[in-house]
């Protein structure tokens, strides 16, 4: 049976630059950059301790520049959306929306990566 998603996938412009903001902004684990042969890697990451990862993918696949830049259909969880939200702010994160009650009963932030790719982040 199903257990659990593998991974996701996020169109990028530059992998170097998604592994920067999602390492060194996010905070995320970088768990593989693999050649796949020239001039294409295999890049994923992933919250600390998480299952599921990111694929930043470039190259490959169904990969084209008009996909890089669009909201990405993630919703991230925090524990304490307040402070993450100042942490990641604080970091050169930028939000477009700063955490927010939502009328369904949690709160929301939004935020986009180095290319402009959309992000919600949802918590109490």
């Amino acid at each position: 049976m199903i257990t659990h998603v593998q991974s996701v996938t996020v169109f990028v412009s530059d992998q170097d630059k998604a592994i920067d903001f999602y390492v060194n902004k996010l905070g995320f684990e970088l768990r593989s950059d693999t050649s796949m042969g020239e001039n294409m890697r295999w890049v994923t990451v992933a919250p600390p301790g998480a299952p599921t990862e990111i694929v930043l993918a470039k190259g490959y696949g169904d990969w084209s520049e008009e996909q890089v830049g669009k909201f990405s259909r993630i919703v991230f969880n925090a524990e304490d959306i307040e402070a993450t939200y100042e942490v990641l702010r604080d970091r050169g994160v930028q939000f477009s929306e700063p955490p927010t009650a939502q009328p369904w009963g949690m709160t929301q932030a939004l935020f986009a990566d180095q290319d402009n790719n959309g992000y919600v982040m949802v918590g109490q």
